[in-house]
């Protein structure tokens, strides 16, 4: 180290190396801060097209079923069988 010297209490140092140290921190930072906010505003637009996509899946699911009890309100009773015939059974000899 060149110089050392105290700022209010804070060892500041001259050395070159802990310069680019100190800067190296301050970039990779930096750089982290930049990356966490991208990171964000992908996560937040996902989670948006998410809930667009289960709005709209809702809407349709919902008029399905809705037409679906139309068509079973209107559609004609369904034919009722007759009883099945059975089979005489053989009486034993």
């Amino acid at each position: 180290m060149r110089h050392v010297r105290f700022n209010d209490g804070v060892f500041v140092s001259k050395s070159t190396k802990d310069m680019e140290r100190a800067q190296a921190a301050f970039h990779k930072k930096e750089v982290q801060a930049r990356e966490g906010a991208s990171a964000t505003a992908e996560y937040k637009a996902a989670g948006q097209a998410e809930r667009a996509k289960t709005e709209r899946l809702r809407a349709l699911r919902l008029a399905k079923e809705a037409a679906d009890r139309e068509a079973a309100a209107n559609a004609p009773p369904p034919a009722t069988k007759p009883p099945a015939r059975t089979k005489a059974k053989k009486k034993p000899k």
